[in-house]
Formats: C-alpha cells, structure tokens, sequence
C-alpha cells in the first residue's frame, strides 16, 4: 500500500490543512515540499534517481506520517472485521501483521491496509488520501461495541534498504529478531515504539510508529549513521513500482476487486470458503472463474516511459490502460503496470502503449520487476 504517486508542485498545490510532525525537519534538511492529501510532503531531498538507488544499496528514511493509524478495541472485534475483511483475523497471533483490503458491496477495493494484532488492540494502517473515508466505512459497519481511535498524534517511518537493520538495531536492538510481516513493542529513551518488519519498496526494512514529539529526535539519530539519508516520496513510487506493489487511486479502485488486482493471495482458504466478508459473492465468482481485466506488468522498449491514462493495444484492439510508469533506475528501462483484457495479459505476449501519437513496443512481464528482498522467517540468509 502506498499513495505517493501523481503529487503536485508546490507552486501548484492547493490549501493544506495540516501540517506533518517531521515538516520543519524536512525543510531543514533541503527537501522540496509538494501537497498531497491535504498536507506538505517531501517528494526529494538530492534527486529521485540518486535517492531510489541509495535505498537499493543502503537505507532509505521515508516519512509516511500521512498514513492513517487506526486503533480498534471491543467485544467481538475479531468476528466484526471479518465482517469488513477478507482477512483470517480470528488467526491472527499477537505481533503478526497482515495485508488486507476493504470491499464494497461488489467487490471493489475501498483501500488496501496493514492489519496487525497487538496485545491490547487491532493495529490497522490506512492510505492516508483515504484515511478519513475508511474511518466512515468501518464506523458504519462496524457495531457499537467497537471502539475505533484514530492515531493523529503518532507520525510514522519507514527505514528501507539492505542496510536498515544494521541501522535501526543499534537504536533499537532487539528488531534484528524481527521477520517480514512481524511486529513488536520497543523502548528508545523513554519513548515507545511500535516497529514492523515490512514497507513498500521490496527491500528489507521497517516502519516505525512513534508520537509525533519523538519523530524528529529519533530521525536525526538514524540519518547521523552513514548509511542513512531521508529519501523523499518520488523515490518511494519508484521503489514500489520496481516491486510491483500497487498504489491505491492509481492500480487500485473501486472498479477493480482482488482477483483482477492480483491480490486475490490476501484472501486465505478459510474465508474464501466461507464467506461472510463484504463483496464476498462476486469475489468468490471470480476466483472460480477468472477476471475479464486483469493488473499486469510491462516491460516497454527504447527510453521513453508510458504514464498513467495511456492506452494499451494488441494490434489494432484497444485492450487497456496503463494504471502505474516510470522509468526504472534499477534496470536503466521504464516499465509499467497495466490493467488489460485477461486474454492479453499472458507472459511474454507483444503489445504496444500509445504515447503522445506514438505507439511504443511493450511485453508482458513478470512481477516483481526487481526482486524483493524481504527478511522472511525459514528464508536465506
């Protein structure tokens, strides 16, 4: 889950309503600032190729403090976000983390989210162009009895890159324990810390909830280590687009469900075989039957990239349009994601992407683009 993508200039921007607790801080370490989703956030600090390259090879500090932090408490909670989720909740073990999403009546992605049970509560991470909306939906949904809190005064980080656990274990030792989709409480000079072995760029790496007064100490402690730089949002998109993560509002919409998101892996056997969750009818369909569109990757010749809104053709047929594009600073190409007609969506097959009048030559590809490179328990060391 990430919504970086499609930010604004800020000579652009419109009225933001609030401001980040790192703000200040971005500033003063040279970050220029663009609005998005009603607050200012850094896009980049020394330039987005050098900063997605940098988070390859070493670690990456990325603000998503616009991110929404929700809290859900109650009687009955596990059995009432079945209700809201095609998640196994009722298996989920304390400090497990799991990616989820939101379903309309038909199907279609609300948002996707983090889920992850603590001791005391349900921990759930939103997009943050949502947020306010999701708080709505599961306020409708959800019954009286649950109690949903809203974190606005805890900002959030996310510590990306192969060197992120050499990093972060020396302010926090004991996350090096962690595997990919664990979480766990921690203790930095008296504030708490809720730290996840996860993030959105397919590199190892963290993300770190903290409140909002401990967010700019604990950030200058990690990028005074060497191979620590704040890296800005531009550089984040290109990550999770390299990983093949989708980006909610972009690949992700009420339009598309699971299946034709190729999500349908968050739906466990249990609850596809029950049921029971919102937009379960058409869902279950599909799995049976396959989606008539479906998100795919491509791999597009020459320099020039394909943006979001172009079309995708096979011949002369008009098959799609590009949801995600870049240019790839990982592999020196751009690439793409796409949702097209199931029937052209089969690895290797040769289509073409209108740009500007031109056509340009694209293959169907495999995702991720680039490997991820998640710390996973029973995994290579």
């Amino acid at each position: 889950m990430s919504d970086s993508d499609n930010l604004l200039p800020e000579d652009e921007a419109g009225p933001v309503t609030e401001a980040l607790p790192l703000d200040a801080w971005h500033r003063a370490h040279g970050a220029r600032m663009v609005e998005f989703a009603g607050y200012h956030m850094p896009i980049q600090y020394e330039g987005i190729m050098a900063e997605h390259l940098w988070t390859r090879a070493h670690a990456g500090l990325f603000d998503v403090s616009h991110m929404g932090q929700i809290g859900l408490t109650g009687d009955g909670l596990d059995v009432a976000l079945e209700l809201v989720l095609p998640a196994d909740i009722s298996g989920l073990k304390p400090g497990q983390q799991r990616y989820s999403m939101l379903l309309d009546d038909e199907g279609g992605i609300l948002d996707d989210l983090m889920v992850t049970r603590r001791s005391d509560d349900i921990y759930m991470v939103v997009n943050g162009a949502t947020k306010y909306d999701d708080l709505a939906w599961l306020l409708d949904q959800l019954p009286d009895d649950i109690t949903l809190n809203l974190m606005d005064e805890h900002a959030l980080l996310a510590l990306q890159g192969p060197q992120a656990v050499d990093a972060l274990a020396r302010l926090v030792p004991g996350v090096e324990a962690l595997f990919f989709m664990q979480a766990a409480g921690f203790s930095w000079y008296g504030h708490d810390l809720w730290i996840s072995r996860s993030g959105y760029t397919g590199e190892d790496g963290f993300e770190i909830s903290l409140t909002a007064d401990a967010a700019a100490p604990f950030a200058e402690a990690l990028c005074a280590m060497a191979e620590v730089k704040p890296i800005g949002l531009g550089a984040r998109d290109s990550l999770r687009l390299e990983a093949g993560l989708p980006l909610y509002g972009h690949d992700l919409d009420t339009g598309v469900t699971p299946v034709g998101a190729g999500l349908a892996f968050a739906i466990p056997k249990r609850r596809r075989i029950e049921g029971g969750f919102i937009g379960h009818a058409r869902v279950s369909r599909e799995l049976a039957e396959g989606a008539q569109t479906v998100r795919a990757g491509l791999a597009i010749e020459g320099r020039q990239p394909a943006r979001e809104g172009a079309r995708v053709f096979a011949g002369n047929a008009d098959i799609g349009h590009i949801t995600s594009g870049g240019f790839a600073p990982s592999l020196g190409a751009p690439i793409a994601m796409a949702h097209i007609d199931c029937s052209h969506a089969v690895i290797g097959s040769k289509l073409s992407i209108e740009v500007r009048g031109k056509r340009l030559d694209a293959t169907v590809t495999p995702m991720p683009f680039v490997p991820h490179h998640y710390h996973r328990q029973g995994g290579k060391k």
